[in-house]
C-alpha cells in the first residue's frame, strides 16, 4: 500500500469536512497546498436538511430550498408571531450543499477527494491515516469522526436532537410559504419537550418534522402518529402525498470534545463540539469556525485557537442541566424566550455574538428557580 503525502488532511465530507474544505478552496493563501477529504460515501444522496439564519446574502443563496423572513411559535398558551428581520432563515437540503462543495473540489488542484474508510488515525512526528485501500500522511489532520469516550461518558450532561418528518405534497394550496412555524408545542409526547417544526416551501408543499429535546430515543410508531394526528387535525389535511422522509439523531451535549485535539489533529463537526448545545444547529457555527481554522493557520496559530467560548458554554450548560432535570420544562422555556425577547437579540444571543447587557436580557426572560438550581449546579465545572 503506497502512502500519499498533503499538507492537510480532512476525514470526513460532511457538513464540517465541506465548510473547511469550502473555506480552504475560496482563500488565495492556500492555492498551492496540497489537500486530501476522505469519506466513505460518495455524498450522492440526499440524507438530511440543513437550517441556518443570517444577515443578508451568503455564500449558499446559489442553493438554498427556500428562505423566510416571518415565522410562529405555538407555546403552552400563546401564538407567537416572530418577525426575523434584519436576518433570514434558511433552507438547504444536504445534497445540494454536497454537490456545491465537491464540484468545487473537482474543479480545484487544491483538494483531491478520495472514497475509502479510515480505518485508524497515528500521530507521530507526521500523521498517518491508514484507510481500506490507502494511505495517506500529512501534517496536521482533521477529524470529524466522534470519539468512542463521547458514549462512554455518564458525567456530561446530554440530550438527543431527535426527530422524523416528511416532505409532503398537498392537492389544495394550505400553507403560507412566506412564515414557518419554529416550534409547535400544540402536540408534545407524554413529559418531554417535543414539538413540530414546518418549513413551507410552496402553497401546497412542506417539510414537517416531529423533533424531540429528550435524554433518550422513541420508537418509530411514536413519530409517525403524531405527524399523522397533526397533518390530519391541526393542519387539517385530509390529502397528501409522502414525497420523502428524513430522519436523525444530534447530540446536544457539554460533553468537553475539545479534549481531544492534539499538536497535529484537530478534531471538527459533532466530534470538535461544533454543534450548539442549546440549539442542535450546526451549519452557521460550523462556517464560522472553518473560517476560524482557517486564519489561525495563516497566522501560525493552533487550529484551535479562539474557537471555544467560555460564556456562552456555561450558558448551554445549564440550559441542557434544566431540560435534563425536567423534560416538561421545555415548552414553557421556549415560550418565554420568543415572547419574551426581541428576535434579533435571541438570534444574536444563539448566534453567540451578545455583549454581557444582551446577555442579562436573555437570562432575565428566563429567570426561574430550576434556572438558579441549574447555574449553581454547573457553575464549579467553569472555575
Amino acid at each position: 500500500m503506497s502512502t500519499k503525502s498533503f499538507d492537510f488532511i480532512i476525514i470526513g465530507a460532511g457538513l464540517s469536512g465541506l465548510h473547511l474544505a469550502h473555506s480552504f478552496l475560496n482563500d488565495p493563501f492556500f492555492k498551492d497546498f496540497s489537500i486530501a477529504i476522505i469519506d466513505k460515501s460518495s455524498k450522492s444522496k440526499n440524507d438530511k436538511t440543513y437550517c441556518f439564519w443570517e444577515k443578508g446574502k451568503g455564500n449558499w443563496d446559489s442553493i438554498l430550498t427556500k428562505s423566510w423572513t416571518s415565522a410562529l411559535v405555538y407555546g403552552t398558551s400563546k401564538k407567537i408571531n416572530v418577525p426575523l428581520l434584519p436576518y433570514t432563515y434558511k433552507m438547504v437540503k444536504s445534497l445540494d450543499f454536497y454537490n456545491f462543495v465537491l464540484s468545487e473540489i473537482e474543479a480545484s488542484n487544491t483538494i483531491q477527494f478520495f472514497k475509502d474508510d479510515v480505518q485508524y488515525v497515528n500521530e507521530d512526528n507526521i500523521v498517518t491515516v491508514t484507510c481500506n485501500t490507502n494511505s495517506f500522511q500529512a501534517k496536521h489532520v482533521f477529524d470529524s469522526r466522534v470519539t468512542e469516550d463521547f458514549e462512554k461518558d455518564k458525567t456530561a450532561t446530554t440530550l438527543l436532537q431527535h426527530f422524523k418528518g416528511c416532505t409532503i405534497s398537498t392537492k389544495k394550496p394550505t400553507f403560507n410559504p412566506e412564515v414557518l412555524t419554529m416550534m409547535d408545542y400544540r402536540l408534545t409526547y407524554k413529559n418531554t419537550t417535543s414539538f413540530m417544526y414546518v418549513l413551507p416551501i410552496t402553497p401546497t408543499k412542506a417539510l414537517i418534522e416531529y423533533t424531540f429535546f429528550s435524554p433518550s430515543l422513541v420508537e418509530d410508531h411514536i413519530y409517525d402518529s403524531h405527524l399523522k394526528t397533526y397533518i390530519s387535525n391541526t393542519l387539517s389535511i385530509t390529502e397528501y402525498t409522502i414525497i420523502e422522509s428524513e430522519k436523525g439523531i444530534i447530540p446536544m451535549t457539554d460533553y468537553k470534545f475539545k479534549k481531544h485535539h492534539t499538536d497535529a489533529i484537530t478534531k471538527i463537526g459533532t466530534a470538535g463540539g461544533w454543534v450548539k448545545g442549546s440549539s442542535g444547529y450546526s451549519f452557521k457555527m460550523s462556517e464560522k469556525k472553518s473560517k476560524r481554522i482557517i486564519e489561525n493557520i495563516k497566522t501560525g496559530s493552533h487550529p484551535t485557537n479562539g474557537l471555544y467560548n467560555n460564556k456562552f458554554e456555561l450558558f448551554d450548560v445549564i440550559f441542557l442541566k434544566v431540560l435534563k432535570d425536567d423534560n416538561s420544562y421545555g415548552p414553557k422555556l421556549f415560550q418565554d424566550f420568543y415572547s419574551k425577547n426581541e428576535m434579533a437579540i435571541a438570534l444574536k444571543f444563539l448566534d453567540e455574538e451578545t455583549s454581557f447587557n444582551e446577555d442579562l436580557k436573555i437570562v432575565w426572560s428566563l429567570r426561574s428557580f430550576k434556572f438558579v438550581k441549574a447555574f449553581f449546579k454547573t457553575l464549579f465545572r467553569f472555575r
